[in-house]
């Protein structure tokens, strides 16, 4: 049996109706950071070109941050990438809460946080995920 099988075989079993879940869950907070947060600086939307001049990172940084949100919606719905693209989002909003903690004087710092909750509930429900997507790495790689 290969790793992969193996990792598959190990995957818990959910019902029906916790996979639905997961998948809306999934579809929606993808949907939010293409949409709601990726879009408004890919387009040099003036709010976000705004906020970013007020950090100093000017459009370099915007439309870098975009480009990663976008990446993130993207792979929270590539099934492999479904285990550690949470993760790397979590990071992001890290340094979006820390940003709004230093720059803005806590305005808004809240969001990032409350964004990290169904984040993390899907880290975890795809770890399993994590433990494939090294053994196709290693597998290319190797």
């Amino acid at each position: 049996m290969s790793h992969v099988t193996a990792v598959a075989a190990a995957a818990p079993v959910r019902s029906r109706a916790a996979r639905i879940s997961l998948r809306v869950l999934t579809v929606v907070l993808a949907l939010f950071f293409a949409l709601a947060s990726a879009l408004p600086k890919l387009i040099a939307h003036s709010s976000a070109a705004e906020t970013f001049d007020t950090i100093g990172w000017g459009a370099a940084g915007m439309y870098a941050v975009g480009v990663l949100e976008l990446a993130g919606a993207i792979g929270l719905l590539v099934p492999v990438l479904a285990g550690i693209t949470p993760i790397a989002l979590c990071g992001l909003l890290v340094g979006a809460f820390i940003t709004q903690l230093t720059v803005f004087d806590g305005e808004n710092a809240a969001t990032p946080l409350i964004l990290m909750v169904p984040l993390a509930v899907l880290a975890w429900t795809n770890r399993s995920r994590n433990r494939e997507l090294l053994a196709l790495l290693r597998r290319t790689a190797g």
